[in-house]
């Protein structure tokens, strides 16, 4: 499913499928669904990002994971497994406090993060998901 709520794929793909119980939810960014702007980056002159701040990213990735979630009738507490990708690991404990802040009233999924090179567009912080429906 795509929403009008989520920001606009980058490619040909959904946001998130359902199949049987579980909800899998595409790997979010921090691009904001009303402005296209990614979140937490300073720009030079040019337009070119001189500098991010990982916490804003991440939060902004939580609540885009969380708006595909809402979009399907589900929230936080559904979520079983999250995978994050993060451009340096050097910023692991930046983004580890903003998910155990958004965590802090749910009981966390299962989460395993990953560093890459490089993400899409001016991201420095990606997650995907895998939610539950209740039974």
């Amino acid at each position: 499913m795509t929403s009008k709520s989520l920001t606009k794929p980058m490619a040909t793909y959904v946001h998130t499928r359902r199949v049987g119980s579980l909800l899998f939810v595409a790997g979010q960014g921090s691009r904001d669904p009303v402005t296209n702007a990614y979140a937490g980056v300073t720009r030079d002159s040019m337009g070119l990002v001189t500098a991010h701040d990982i916490a804003a990213q991440t939060a902004a990735v939580l609540a885009n994971v969380e708006r595909a979630l809402k979009a399907e009738g589900l929230s936080r507490a559904d979520l079983v497994d999250v995978t994050v990708f993060l451009t340096d690991m050097g910023e692991f404990q930046a983004m580890n406090e903003v998910w155990n802040e958004f965590f802090a009233a749910t009981p966390a999924p299962t989460r395993t993060t990953v560093a890459v090179v490089r993400l899409p567009g001016d991201n420095f912080v990606e997650m995907k998901a895998i939610a539950a429906f209740p039974t």
